[in-house]
């Protein structure tokens, strides 16, 4: 047999094996539409290129050449260097008073001392705010993704974690244990891990990591806020790929504050374990934050600030969420280097502000905020969408071709986005080729659907 057509021949094997076992992993995913295309492809490309083994030899070269260029010119563009961004304006220039922030204002009591001395200092806020308190609210049963059987599960998280608020900082043992600053470093990172943080690293705080004020949680609301601690051990803790793809309806929020939960019972298991070695050490948990938790965990190396103001973490994306402990235990801190193409690739995607059911995420390049380059969400618009459906909605999150799961076929575009300067764009048309422009929104897991099935029995 000529070894063009043996070269055919594998040709298709090899695409049949491909996109087959592709085609498999994505029906393990819950990918309708990623199943379909890719099984469609891997049948129809196999038997075209097993079929052309059968051409006229001349036709055979011909065809093998073509492919062969494709090939060539394709790992030309492969190594095109990736584009360089402006990194001079990473570091806030000003701090972040959480007053200011929507899940601050919305905790304020129409009528209280706080609420008025709020609005007086801010009455360009009080238009939006009163807007958004006239939707009915998170977890709302007058929502319009209301359901009273999932809206359980999240209560029951929050409630949890609220209740975390109290021992996020404690009593420091005396007699300080000392130990090498890499060796304790290690140490403490495994532990993390152990407690079920997925990626940990360690920044040196400055004063752009901590807000300015408090405006919620313990402490006294509006009082100035410290640098007291000078390490933060950041981490990251994964949101079941399964659940999030219902986003926006309930079964999102449901591992949302889950999540929340996880990665609060992480941070303050630490604080505490630092605080009986002889160190002060405080737990920042959802509700209870005194630093910015991208913030801190881009300078600790977990990842890079994307496009929808979520840290873009490199195997989950922004599919995560994060803890911070600060503590004044000696550590050795991390040296991240910015990742230049996660950048780049938020840059041309734009996935998550077509998908935005509100037009919150911005469109374009990043722009000067505060003296940082970023994207600036409409966190007021994206707020007050959660109160008019009831759920945290995450359908950016879901969208978001990095929220991928970890496995080898999405680590390979993963790896190509990292180390290319052109492949970004062709990963971004296989992920609408596969996926959608507008990916549809999953069904939930079997045992969700069997719940609500016998709920509608009652």
């Amino acid at each position: 047999m000529p070894a063009v057509r043996l070269i055919l021949f594998g040709l298709s094997a090899i695409t049949l094996l491909g996109l087959g076992g592709f085609s498999l992993v994505c029906l393990q995913e819950g990918e309708r539409r990623a199943t379909r295309v890719s099984l469609l492809l891997a049948v129809g490309g196999s038997l075209v290129l097993a079929a052309s083994a059968f051409l006229p030899i001349t036709a055979e070269t011909i065809l093998l050449a073509f492919l062969g260029g494709v090939v060539f010119f394709g790992l030309v563009l492969f190594i095109l260097p990736v584009r360089q961004v402006d990194q001079m304006h990473e570091v806030p220039q000003e701090r972040v008073d959480e007053r200011d922030i929507v899940f601050a204002r919305a905790r304020l009591e129409p009528g209280s001392l706080e609420f008025l001395d709020y609005y007086q200092r801010r009455p360009q806020n009080k238009r939006n705010d009163d807007l958004t308190r006239a939707k009915p609210g998170l977890l709302s049963l007058d929502a319009q993704l209301a359901n009273r059987l999932l809206f359980a599960s999240p209560h029951g998280s929050f409630t949890l974690t609220e209740a975390m608020h109290a021992v996020v900082d404690g009593k420091v043992a005396e007699d300080p244990l000392r130990m090498n600053p890499r060796a304790m470093t290690g140490y403490i990172k495994d532990l993390a891990r152990y407690y079920g943080a997925l990626q940990v690293g360690v920044a040196e705080l400055q004063p752009y990591h901590y807000y300015s004020h408090i405006g919620r949680g313990s402490g006294v609301y509006g009082a100035p806020i410290e640098v007291e601690h000078r390490y933060a051990i950041a981490y990251s803790v994964e949101m079941d790929h399964a659940m999030i793809g219902a986003n926006p309806a309930a079964p999102g929020v449901v591992e949302s504050a889950r999540q929340y939960v996880e990665a609060a019972r992480v941070a303050v298991q630490l604080a505490a374990a630092i605080r009986y070695l002889g160190y002060p050490a405080r737990a920042h948990i959802d509700g209870d934050y005194r630093v910015i938790c991208p913030l801190v965990a881009r300078d600790a190396g977990l990842g890079e600030i994307g496009r929808m103001g979520l840290l873009m973490t490199p195997r989950q994306g922004p599919r995560v969420r994060l803890g911070v402990v600060t503590t004044n235990l000696e550590l050795e801190p991390d040296r991240p280097t910015r990742e230049a193409s996660v950048i780049n690739f938020c840059a041309i995607c734009e996935k998550c502000a077509v998908n935005c059911p509100v037009r919150a995420i911005p469109f374009g390049e990043r722009k000067l905020v505060a003296g940082a380059l970023r994207w600036r969400i409409d966190a007021d618009r994206c707020f007050r969408y959660w109160n008019v459906v009831g759920t945290d909605c995450g359908r950016c999150l879901t969208v978001c071709p990095y929220s991928h799961p970890d496995n080898i076929y999405h680590n390979l575009i993963r790896w190509g986005i990292a180390r290319s300067g052109a492949f970004p764009r062709l990963a971004l048309w296989l992920d609408d080729l596969f996926y959608g422009k507008r990916p549809e929104i999953k069904s939930t897991p079997s045992w969700i659907r069997l719940a609500e099935n016998e709920n509608k029995k009652e």
